[in-house]
């Protein structure tokens, strides 16, 4: 396995107990970062923490949906590790698997709100820190949905094409300062999002990848490894996907 060396640098991971997030959290780690997971799940972020078993991974009980919260969140890490270089939103929620006609406003509103909403509270609340700190690197984790669109799947779909739009524009307004937004496109991945959905939505996201196979949490935490080092000092703004070929632009 290549390191990228994140060696004295602290990470933030939403959703960082479980799936990709916690793949993420193990490569940040084994990487030399220090890792603060951000999850709801209290159970899942003490198993993280058992699992990967580090002195350098901690975590907080933070709903991403709520701006306030962010906001001392972030005071809080950066009080006891001395600033936040890099950022992973990774949180999120599959939705429902039905047409537009049928799909519940509430559900609606749940999956935008988590998916896009969220995101953008925490880009907003975190920019600050890293302008700063005159370093940063945030990656939002989006996937190809956002950039095909799955059919029965729109409040997903559109939540994903936000943060992608997201993070162009931030990428973009940060281009002259030492900080980097880039975005990942995956594919499908067998992680506990699959609890959400219908047998045959996952069967159409499966028929659509050309390798026909899902992707590797591991393969994501790479990707998202090499964008968060210094390394990567020119790519901003930019969507990297991991789709199996399924990607068309």
């Amino acid at each position: 396995m290549i390191k990228f060396d994140l060696n004295n640098r602290v990470a933030i991971v939403t959703g960082g107990a479980q799936g990709f997030g916690l793949a993420i959290t193990e490569r940040f780690i084994n990487s030399g970062a220090k890792v603060v997971i951000w999850d709801i799940d209290e159970t899942e972020a003490k198993k993280a923490l058992e699992k990967v078993n580090s002195e350098n991974l901690t975590y907080q009980i933070v709903d991403v949906s709520n701006y306030e919260t962010i906001n001392s969140k972030l005071s809080e890490v950066e009080k006891s590790h001395g600033k936040i270089d890099i950022f992973i939103n990774n949180a999120g929620v599959a939705g429902m698997n039905t047409t537009v006609a049928e799909y519940p406003i509430d559900e609606w509103n749940k999956v935008i709100n988590l998916n896009l909403n969220a995101v953008f509270y925490c880009c907003k609340a975190v920019v600050p820190f890293m302008v700063k700190n005159d370093y940063g690197r945030i990656i939002n984790i989006a996937s190809i949905a956002g950039k095909e669109g799955n059919p029965n799947a729109s409040a997903y779909s559109t939540s994903k094409a936000g943060v992608i739009g997201l993070t162009k524009s931030l990428g973009k307004e940060l281009a002259q300062k030492n900080i980097a937004v880039n975005c990942v496109t995956p594919a499908a991945a067998k992680t506990r999002i699959f609890d959400q959905m219908t047998e045959e939505h996952i069967n159409y996201m499966l028929s659509k990848i050309p390798r026909n196979k899902f992707a590797k949490v591991e393969e994501l935490a790479s990707l998202v490894a090499w964008l968060s080092s210094e390394e990567n000092s020119f790519s901003t703004a930019a969507v990297f996907d991991l789709s199996g070929g399924r990607a068309t632009y």
